[in-house]
């Protein structure tokens, strides 16, 4: 009888033990249960969903802790009693939200976790993550993919939204995110995550920005065929302090000078540190410069000047991200049919500035220089600008020259120094953007022409317009280039050196302003 009453307390105390283990045991099959059949999930309406806009609450435009109904769109903070997106879910019966930051599916006012595979597409439209095999077939292959809203589009050459006067950097995102190398180091967020900056340091958020924008661009699974550029623009306006705007028309030239910088400095880069930027567009040459005396100083005294030490010639090396081009002066009288000549030069003449003889004098407040150049070094892919915008106290003037230039096998051999010519093995490029703008100056409206390498076909890109465009379209397009990039021909077709290619036989284009580059670097050549 003892033994039995000893038993009896053990026993009841294991039941004890066990009846909130199982209580508890049961709760976590009903939440599991119910985070797994969630009823709501047919409400969710993809064609609504757009995650390109800034991560602000729409009531409270706070960024902490925000969440998208997937029923209408809209982002709200928090998911407690009083938050605004408990209070959407209760007025309007919408359901199922998403953490924009964790990436978890939560159902309110219930509040409980969704974890079902059939929302991993909206996931993948929120944050695309590529492989490294996938982006190694990214210039491969040519398949044309359906958005959600039943448009085709291929990856890459994708419409960016013109918010109100934004497609001075819309074309240069576009152009940048077709340069291979450049395209697939911000496909993986890997490569820069690391990458240690200074406390309060705010340049970082544009490689963010920048690297988000390039995996939307080319995600093979987007909802829609088009992508809004807002949270990279925002990024823009933030850290160039308002000198670039979404509301005012600015200058790609400029836009370009600054962000290639802005990202160099963002990745770590120095003069002697390298970074992606310089990695790709990075070359370098000589710079001969001579001071001159001043122009209204007697003869004798200018021979006399020029016998001095400090007006010899000197010679610099320089690096260049871009290469500045100068135009002809265009006429300014019409011809006998009372028309406006628009006068044509071939790419080689202007060219000419870096054959180490053309030599052109630049004028400073105080002094004047003569300066010729010779390139030493070429980069993978080499940018061209050609000066066409020419400011002065009153207005902006755009000179109408048409530059000839050929589409492919463009050989640089012949603007090298001796040294360079023995080691550059290729020097042969060919081109991949051409960006063009239309109307005047300071207004006007800007295009890009993009090769797609997959398909090799060449595509038009107005904000959010795609077209497909003939080689020989772009050369009878009357409205002028303002940016071309140029890429190294790596295989072994035979090379056609500039001053012998006849403008018939090759696709020509109409050049307008050929550009990307350093600022600093290439301020006044």
């Amino acid at each position: 009888m003892s033994m039995k009453r000893e038993r009896d307390p053990e026993l009841g105390e294991d039941d004890e033990d066990e009846v909130p283990a199982k209580a508890v045991r049961c709760k976590e099959i009903s939440e599991d249960c119910r985070s797994r059949h969630c009823p709501y999930l047919d409400t969710i309406n993809r064609s609504v969903l757009d995650f390109d806009f800034e991560k602000l609450c729409s009531i409270s435009l706070s960024h902490i802790n925000v969440y998208a109904c997937l029923i209408c769109g809209k982002y709200f903070q928090g998911r407690g009693l009083k938050s605004h997106a408990y209070t959407h879910s209760v007025q309007f019966s919408h359901h199922v939200f998403l953490n924009l930051h964790t990436l978890k599916f939560y159902c309110l006012p219930d509040n409980y976790e969704i974890i079902d595979s059939s929302l991993e597409d909206i996931t993948y439209v929120l944050k695309p993550t590529f492989t490294k095999k996938h982006i190694a077939n990214l210039d491969k292959q040519g398949k044309l993919y359906r958005a959600y809203d039943g448009t085709t589009y291929l990856p890459g050459i994708v419409g960016l939204n013109n918010i109100k006067a934004n497609d001075y950097a819309n074309v240069v995102l576009q152009a940048l995110s077709n340069v291979p190398p450049l395209r697939n180091y911000f496909l993986e967020e890997e490569n820069y995550r690391t990458i240690k900056r200074p406390p309060g340091d705010i340049m970082f958020l544009l490689v963010q920005r920048f690297g988000e924008l390039m995996r939307k661009l080319w995600n093979p699974r987007n909802f829609k065929a088009h992508v809004s550029p807002h949270e990279m623009l925002q990024a823009v306006v933030l850290c160039s302090k308002k000198n670039f705007q979404i509301t005012k028309q600015g200058d790609a030239v400029d836009f370009l000078s600054w962000f290639v910088n802005a990202l160099h400095g963002a990745l770590g880069g120095t003069k002697k540190k390298p970074s992606i930027i310089t990695k790709v567009f990075q070359g370098s040459m000589r710079i001969f410069s001579k001071k001159l005396p001043h122009p209204d100083l007697p003869a004798e005294e200018k021979e006399a000047l020029l016998l001095n030490e400090e007006y010899q010639e000197k010679m610099s090396e320089s690096t260049f991200l871009y290469l500045t081009l100068d135009l002809p002066t265009a006429p300014l009288y019409k011809d006998e049919k009372e028309q406006l000549i628009i006068p044509q030069v071939p790419l080689f003449n202007i060219l000419g500035k870096f054959n180490g003889s053309t030599e052109k004098e630049y004028k400073t407040y105080k002094e004047n220089f003569l300066k010729r150049f010779q390139l030493t070094q070429l980069p993978p892919y080499l940018i061209f600008c050609i000066k066409r915008f020419t400011k002065n106290n009153f207005f902006v003037e755009k000179n109408p020259t048409i530059v000839n230039f050929p589409i492919t096998n463009v050989d640089l051999r012949e603007y090298l120094t001796e040294e360079a010519q023995v080691t550059e093995k290729n020097t042969t490029y060919d081109l991949v953007a051409n960006v063009v703008h239309d109307g005047k100056p300071s207004e006007g409206a800007y295009r890009i022409h993009v090769l797609h390498h997959g398909t090799g076909k060449w595509y038009e890109l107005q904000d959010l317009q795609v077209t497909d465009i003939l080689p020989q379209m772009i050369t009878l397009s009357e409205a002028y280039i303002q940016r071309v990039t140029l890429e190294r021909n790596i295989s072994p077709v035979p090379s056609c050196p500039v001053k012998n290619v006849p403008v018939p036989s090759h696709p020509m284009i109409n050049g307008d302003q050929l550009l990307f580059g350093d600022m600093e670097e290439t301020r006044g050549r």
